[in-house]
């Protein structure tokens, strides 16, 4: 029997008590960010959406988005890249388990030495396939010009991350590679191994008190 989402207690600066909220509006107010599952439609508005409101509330604060996730559409993985990009506070990209395709790409994007993977998580680039542009590529004959701008857009940046030649990276990703965390560090993708320190969450909480 499902028991739905968990009930944590949670202190709102100001009040006298802890409300009770569910676990993820909880971590949400900690700037904690989740993509765990296909990069569709959905998961891409509440992560976008969160991203851009967290940056109204307060610009300065770090963001940390968490992923676990096989991949899925190219334009709504650009949608999540573009937003990591364009938003003022740094983004903490922590790879927690697989990040494989497009997934790859948003925790590349995250911003530059704060970029993570856990020690037993894995990650695999790949050139984007047709039906990963579900919805918009049915005619593939009349859209390769796009699968190629696309393709080159995506092996450019990983190029860039990698500091490799545009060739190397677009023959690496001509096949699945899959990543151990190190080879990712070393291939740009993360910026470290490790864990992400609670503390810095702490932090975060405690400049939300301070400007409260």
């Amino acid at each position: 029997m499902p028991i739905g989402v968990p009930q944590i207690p949670y202190h709102i600066p100001g009040d006298e008590e802890s409300s009770w909220i569910d676990l993820y509006n909880g971590l949400y107010r900690e700037r904690a960010l989740f993509l765990f599952q296909d990069l569709n439609d959905d998961m891409t508005s509440q992560v976008v959406g969160l991203m851009i409101f967290l940056t109204l509330e307060d610009g300065d604060l770090d963001q940390f988005l968490l992923i676990n996730s096989p991949g899925g559409s190219v334009y709504n993985g650009m949608a999540i890249h573009n937003t990591i990009v364009l938003v003022d506070p740094d983004i903490n990209t922590v790879g927690m388990g697989m990040a494989a395709s497009m997934a790859a790409f948003i925790l590349a994007a995250g911003t530059q030495t704060k970029r993570i993977a856990f020690p037993n998580a894995r990650v695999m680039i790949h050139q984007p396939r047709a039906k990963h542009f579900a919805g918009y590529m049915d005619e593939v004959l009349v859209d390769a010009d796009e699968v190629l701008r696309i393709r080159n857009e995506i092996t450019q940046f990983f190029a860039s991350r990698a500091q490799k030649p545009f060739w190397m990276v677009h023959e690496d990703m001509e096949r699945d590679v899959f990543m151990t965390p190190s080879e990712a560090k070393a291939y740009g993708i993360v910026d470290a191994v490790g864990i992400v320190d609670p503390a810095k969450f702490e932090n975060n909480e405690n400049e939300n008190t301070n400007n409260n």
